[in-house]
């Protein structure tokens, strides 16, 4: 049964975070149906993407530079608009940006895109409350292999290594709002009962960091 509990969520703002293939946009359609909300997706279309997979040289900086000006845009458009009226729920975290960078770019590149990334980043509101959604190389590695495009299918497996090794290292550090640590390989939000112990323990969460495990329903809240 799907019903509306915005009421009891004091959060306006809310952000899901995880690498790509972690369900994140469909936990994004989710909450937007269950609690309500304003959905805000990432955009992906990127005309330098091609050359990147490629690895054309210079193609992994102006693909970080498009990725970086999208979000950006798309971001600074909440505070001109009266959203925060309403929830906003989005799928991805302005400072993701920042981990693929670090993934990909030479350090004369990052220089550029640290400057950059600094002067709009100061202009965008922050999330008030984060989500993010943990898997495993191994997981990653199957749902490439299974739903995945072509050009996903070219990145390498220590590509793959470091990218999930940066985004647990970012999350571990994360102190910029109540963080939600959702254990998600196994997570299957198809499944009512999963999806609104999901939303209660948001609900729950008003500092700190909580690390939820589904397969266990058990959570453990760590004040910082």
């Amino acid at each position: 049964m799907t019903m509306n509990i915005g009421g009891e969520i004091n959060f306006r703002h809310l952000a899901i975070e995880g690498v790509f293939k972690s369900r994140k946009t469909l936990l994004a359609h989710l909450l937007s149906q269950k609690i309500g909300g304003k959905l805000i997706l990432d955009r992906t279309d990127n005309p330098y993407l091609q050359e990147f997979y490629n690895e054309k040289e210079g193609a992994a900086f102006l693909a970080q530079l498009i990725f970086l000006a999208n979000r950006y845009h798309q971001q600074a458009q909440l505070v001109q608009r009266e959203l925060f009226t309403d929830r906003i729920i989005c799928d991805y975290l302005l400072e993701k940006d920042k981990i693929y960078a670090y993934q990909t770019l030479t350090d004369d590149e990052l220089l550029v895109y640290e400057r950059i990334y600094n002067i709009l980043a100061e202009r965008v509101p922050r999330p008030d409350f984060v989500i993010y959604l943990q898997i495993s190389v191994k997981t990653l590695i199957k749902r490439i292999d299974h739903e995945g495009q072509p050009l996903e299918r070219k990145i390498s497996e220590k590509y793959l290594e470091d990218l999930v090794e940066a985004y647990d290292y970012f999350f571990f550090n994360y102190k910029g709002a109540p963080l939600l640590v959702v254990k998600a390989d196994d997570l299957d939000l198809s499944q009512e009962d999963q999806a609104w112990d999901l939303i209660d323990q948001i609900r729950k969460l008003n500092k700190g960091t909580l690390y939820y495990v589904p397969e266990s329903f058990q959570a453990k809240k760590t004040k910082r």
